[in-house]
C-alpha cells in the first residue's frame, strides 16, 4: 500500500464502511429517496406485520403494545428533513435502531420472519401503486376531456391525412373519439400493470420463507395488496411488475406523442386548423407576429423524457441474476416514478389546451370542399350508377384528378361532368350514366360523411351512439379506480382498528 496515488484513495475514501464514493453516489441519494417515499409505506408494514405476529401469537400484545408506541413516536416530517450522515447504512437499519432503544430488546422481534428483501419489494410495490393510480385518474380526466370534444366537433368537418397527404373527408370529433379509443387501451394496459403490482411480497422473507407460523394473508389484506405472490423466491427476485409498468407507460406516451405531433401541425398559420388559448402560447421576442405553442411543444419533449425514463427501467432490469435485486431497485425505481409522474401532468395540461383552444371549423369545411379528398366517394359512386367494377371506376376518377393537377386546376371546382365523361370515354368507349346534380352531391364533403354510417365511421348518428357507449366506459373505469382507492383506504383503517385493540389489551 506503498504508491502515492493509493494512499491518496485511502485517505479520500477512508478505511470503514461507507467509503465516500459510494456513499456519495449510492447511500446517500437512495437514503434521500427512502425518506421521502419510504418512510410512510415502511411504517404501514411495520404495523401490519406486527398485528399479524401478535394474531399468530408469535408476539404477546403486552410487547407489542410497547412497540406500537415507539413506532408512533416516529416524526415523519422529522425524517423527511434528515441528512444522511454514514452512521446507518438505510433508513431500514436508522428506524430499526430507534424502536429498539426507545421500545427496549423486544421490538428486535418486529423483524421476525421478515427481511429487507420482501419488505423492500413491498414498499416499492405500494410506492408504484399509489403512482399508478394518480397517473390513471389524471388520464380518466384527459379521456372524459376527448370524449366532450368528440360531442362538440361531431359535425366539424376536416380533411383526414395518411401518409401525410390529404385522404378523405371525415371530421374532428372522429378524430377525438380515435384518440379517445388509444388512451382507453393505455389506461387498460396501466390497470393490468396495477394488478401485477399489487401483490404482497411479504412473509418471504429473505428467499425461503420462515420457520415461523406467520400468515401472509393477514398482511397482504392489512397492506391492501390483492394477492400474494405465492413463490417466495419469486417475491423478492421478479421485477416483472415494474417492467410492466414501465412498457405500459412507455407504450402510452409513444401513443400521445404521436396525436401531439398532429397537433404541432395542425397548429401551423398554413394548417389554421385551431389557435390556443393565451396562457398556453408564448410571444416572440423578435417576431412580432409569432405566436409559439410552446404547452404542445413541452408536451412533446416531456413525453419522450418518459420514454427514455421509462426505458431506462428496462434496460437496468436487463441481465441481471434472478435473486434479490433491491439494490438494483433502489437506483431504478425513480427512473419509473419520474415517467409517471410527467406522463400524469402531461394528461392534465394536454386536456387544458384541449378544451381551451378555438377551431376554425368555417376553414377546414372549405378546406374539405375545395381538395380532391371526396373523390373515393366519386368513384364509389360511379360504381353504385354505372355498374363498373371500382378498379375502372378508380381508374376514371384518377385520369381526372391528374389532368386537373397538370393543368393547373387542383381543385373540385373544376371537376365537372364533361370532364369526367372524357376519362370515361377513353376507358369504357362511353360516357357515363351519371347527372350534374350526382356528381355534385358525391363530391360533397358533408355527404362523404354522412353515408359512411357502418361500426367506426364519422356519420352523426353513428358517432352518437359511440359517445354514449364511451361514456359508459368513463363511468365503469371511474368506478375501478375508485374502487381501487377504497380498498388501500379500507386496509389503513383496518390496521387503525386492530392497533387500537392491542394498545387496550396490552396496556
Amino acid at each position: 500500500m506503498g504508491s502515492l496515488h493509493r494512499k491518496r484513495i485511502l485517505k479520500k475514501e477512508g478505511k470503514t464502511f461507507p467509503s465516500k464514493t459510494y456513499k456519495d453516489l449510492v447511500l446517500e441519494p437512495a437514503y434521500n429517496q427512502a425518506k421521502c417515499h419510504s418512510i410512510d409505506p415502511m411504517i404501514q408494514i411495520h404495523l401490519a406485520h406486527l398485528i399479524m405476529l401478535v394474531e399468530e401469537k408469535i408476539i404477546n400484545k403486552e410487547e407489542a403494545a410497547k412497540i406500537v408506541s415507539s413506532i408512533k413516536k416516529i416524526d415523519v416530517a422529522e425524517v423527511r428533513g434528515r441528512q444522511y450522515d454514514g452512521a446507518y447504512e438505510d433508513l431500514f437499519f436508522e428506524i430499526e435502531d430507534f424502536l429498539i432503544k426507545d421500545a427496549g430488546e423486544i421490538a428486535g422481534n418486529l423483524h421476525i420472519a421478515r427481511s429487507r428483501n420482501d419488505m423492500g419489494i413491498a414498499i416499492y410495490r405500494m410506492n408504484l401503486r399509489e403512482r399508478l393510480l394518480d397517473c390513471m385518474e389524471a388520464a380518466l380526466f384527459l379521456r372524459e376531456s376527448l370524449v366532450e370534444l368528440t360531442e362538440e366537433h361531431i359535425e366539424t368537418v376536416m380533411i383526414g391525412y395518411t401518409h401525410t397527404q390529404q385522404a378523405q373527408p371525415t371530421t374532428l370529433g372522429h378524430y377525438f373519439n380515435a384518440m379517445t379509443d388509444f388512451l382507453t387501451r393505455d389506461i387498460e394496459r396501466l390497470q393490468a400493470a396495477f394488478r401485477t403490482v399489487n401483490r404482497s411480497s411479504m412473509g418471504a422473507a429473505a428467499l425461503t420463507t420462515s420457520g415461523f407460523p406467520i400468515n401472509r394473508k393477514t398482511v397482504q389484506q392489512l397492506l391492501g395488496f390483492e394477492e400474494i405472490i405465492d413463490n417466495a423466491w419469486d417475491a423478492v427476485s421478479g421485477a416483472d411488475y415494474i417492467g410492466e409498468a414501465a412498457t405500459a407507460v412507455q407504450l402510452a406516451a409513444i401513443n400521445l406523442g404521436r396525436s401531439t405531433q398532429d397537433l404541432l401541425l395542425w397548429g401551423t398559420q398554413e394548417f389554421g386548423t385551431f389557435k390556443l388559448f393565451d396562457p398556453y402560447v408564448q410571444i416572440s421576442s423578435i417576431m412580432p407576429q409569432k405566436q409559439n405553442p410552446v404547452s404542445i411543444e413541452h408536451t412533446r419533449a416531456m413525453l419522450s423524457s418518459v420514454m427514455g425514463d421509462a426505458e431506462t427501467v428496462l434496460s437496468m432490469m436487463h441481465n441481471t441474476p434472478f435473486g434479490d435485486i433491491v439494490d438494483t431497485e433502489d437506483d431504478m425505481q425513480p427512473y419509473m416514478w419520474n415517467a409517471l409522474e410527467k406522463l400524469t401532468k402531461i394528461y392534465y395540461l394536454l386536456s387544458s389546451v384541449l378544451m381551451t383552444m378555438k377551431v376554425n371549423k368555417e376553414k377546414l369545411l372549405n378546406r374539405a370542399k375545395e381538395s380532391f379528398a371526396n373523390v373515393t366517394e366519386l368513384a364509389d359512386t360511379l360504381v353504385r350508377t354505372n355498374g363498373l367494377s371500382f378498379r375502372k371506376a378508380h381508374e376514371i376518377v384518377s385520369a381526372a384528378v391528374q389532368d386537373l393537377v397538370k393543368n393547373d386546376k387542383a381543385s373540385l371546382e373544376y371537376l365537372t361532368l364533361d370532364r369526367l365523361n372524357k376519362h370515361a370515354l377513353h376507358v369504357l368507349g362511353r360516357k357515363l350514366n351519371m347527372s350534374e346534380e350526382q356528381l355534385r352531391n358525391a363530391l360533397n364533403p358533408e355527404h362523404f360523411i354522412e353515408i359512411r354510417s357502418l361500426e367506426g365511421g364519422p356519420n352523426k348518428e353513428r358517432m352518437e351512439k359511440t359517445i354514449a357507449v364511451r361514456r359508459e366506459q368513463q363511468r365503469e373505469l371511474n368506478a375501478w379506480l375508485d374502487e381501487k382507492k377504497e380498498i388501500l383506504e379500507s386496509a389503513k383503517h383496518m390496521i387503525d382498528c386492530k392497533l387500537k385493540s392491542i394498545m387496550m389489551d396490552g396496556k
